[in-house]
């Protein structure tokens, strides 16, 4: 089966973003296994506010990839490189899993985190934090309901001050 992979960068007060999307703090002079990483998946999952922030780089950065985004509107006008789904997001994502492939990359934000995370749909955490303090932005996961456990999969520590944190989800009882 397929695993849902989140790969994300937060601050050190966990936003991914500012309050108003901004990503300009974000260390960008390093790839940080992100290469290596993008060789295990072949779809991305996002949701719509961050597949926006996307279309601010320029050129659509996964273009190798089959690419949901999901939105809560079910008229959004068809784009180049993704598909957009509104629905039961949970069990689209659960069919997802079940079929042949490679794994599945959660791009993000903060509520697509937290509705995958609360239906036990996250397999892998690989979070960066970056040596900064926003005070305000949008959370790397939104409150959930919903306890679960993840195992130590090993850290890694960068020069400029990036950390890196694995954590792999342990089968529930």
């Amino acid at each position: 089966m397929r695993k849902v992979k989140l790969f994300i960068a937060t601050s050190l007060d966990f936003y991914i973003a500012g309050p108003n999307g901004e990503i300009d703090w974000l260390l960008a002079e390093g790839d940080y296994g992100y290469g290596k990483f993008m060789e295990t998946v072949d779809t991305t999952l996002m949701g719509y506010e961050t597949y926006k922030l996307t279309e601010s780089f320029g050129d659509f950065p996964y273009k190798d990839t089959r690419n949901f985004v999901f939105t809560r509107r079910t008229d959004r006008p068809q784009a180049p490189y993704v598909e957009f789904v509104s629905g039961e997001i949970a069990g689209f994502v659960k069919n997802l899993k079940e079929q042949s492939g490679k794994d599945l990359f959660l791009v993000g934000g903060g509520q697509i985190n937290a509705l995958l995370l609360e239906a036990g749909l996250i397999d892998e955490i690989r979070v960066f934090i970056h040596p900064i303090l926003l005070g305000e932005g949008i959370p790397m996961i939104q409150p959930t309901h919903r306890r679960q456990s993840f195992r130590f999969v090993r850290s890694h520590a960068f020069e400029n001050g990036l950390v890196e944190l694995h954590y792999e989800k342990l089968p529930e009882n």
